[in-house]
């Protein structure tokens, strides 16, 4: 492979921009593969020191929830682990926790926001809708929130503190399936508390639950393979991916975070320093293709061509 290029920050060079045979620039980051025993069989960069990995977190935190008797539908347990695209099956989803639990819209603690999809955003547009809490990607790991705190008895107002019951049943949770201690403790752009943990760690908890035969984390990987269209959106690369590989589950995260695990315990996790949502999918395509996972959806999703006047004239490309 050669001696690899290196950022400022140490980070190894993962991806190309190459535009009519010309590298016009690089994305500069971290992955990491473990072999089926759980074992790390290969790894680029930095892939044991603490990273956020945003809304990739979200399936450990929701079988956190479970842990403390959050029963939901496949479906609506799928939307809980969302970045959901504001579709509007997503968002009766989200009605259907809330009122579940006797709540409300009034109850969500997201930001206002507009759908992640195009054609969603573009007919809120449309319609006249204003930016709103609900349609906020992150609405549905919320609403569990709020909902495990109803089945519990605890306070609804203050579920995002981090001292609250709640948070600090996922930090024990999330500690416990990362096997890492949790070394910083961020706010997420939902507002949510937002754990640490390095993309092993990362990598070794989407396991868990990937091989999991029985209880909460076998619900958890069930609810993802039977909906995977509600853990993301109808018009993104991360479904793709999820229906292209059998039993496998998987979750993206801001900052250019993905994390997938496959039933036979490999898994993968990684990370750019740009944060750049394109190279993402590329990335993961090379990932499962240098560990011998050969399909060629999953290869579709790798594939990102740059254009020219309309045209093909270059791609992104991973190094690796």
């Amino acid at each position: 492979m050669g001696t690899m290029k290196l950022d400022q920050s140490g980070a190894p060079v993962v991806a190309e921009i190459v535009r009519s045979g010309f590298v016009e620039g690089h994305h500069y980051g971290s992955v990491v593969a473990l072999a089926p025993d759980g074992a790390v069989e290969w790894a680029i960069g930095a892939v044991d020191v603490p990273i956020l990995p945003r809304s990739c977190n979200k399936p450990i935190q929701a079988l956190a929830m479970v842990r403390l008797g959050l029963d939901l539908p496949d479906d609506l347990l799928a939307l809980a682990c969302a970045s959901h695209s504001g579709e509007d099956f997503h968002l009766d989803g989200v009605r259907r926790i809330l009122a579940g639990a006797g709540l409300t819209e009034a109850d969500l603690q997201t930001p206002a926001d507009f759908p992640l999809d195009d054609v969603a955003r573009e007919g809120a547009l449309r319609a006249g809708r204003e930016r709103d809490s609900i349609s906020m990607n992150c609405s549905g790991k919320h609403a569990a929130m709020l909902a495990t705190c109803v089945l519990r008895g605890w306070d609804t107002a203050t579920y995002l503190e981090p001292t609250h019951p709640l948070q600090v049943a996922i930090a024990e949770t999330f500690a416990e399936v990362t096997g890492e201690p949790v070394a910083v403790v961020a706010v997420d752009g939902c507002g949510a508390p937002l754990l640490s943990t390095s993309l092993t760690g990362l990598a070794r908890a989407f396991r868990a639950l990937a091989v999991a035969e029985e209880g909460p984390a076998r619900r958890i990987a069930d609810a993802i393979r039977a909906y995977p269209e509600f853990v993301s959106g109808t018009h993104r690369d991360e479904l793709a991916l999820l229906r292209a590989l059998p039993g496998v589950i998987g979750k993206a995260g801001a900052e250019s975070c993905y994390a997938v695990a496959l039933p036979d315990g490999r898994a993968f996790a990684l990370k750019t320093d740009d944060g750049a949502p394109r190279v993402r999918p590329v990335l993961m395509a090379a990932a499962l293709r240098r560990s011998g996972i050969d399909s060629s959806a999953v290869d579709a999703t790798g594939e990102l061509p740059l254009l020219g006047g309309g045209v093909r004239v270059g791609e992104i490309r991973a190094v690796f």
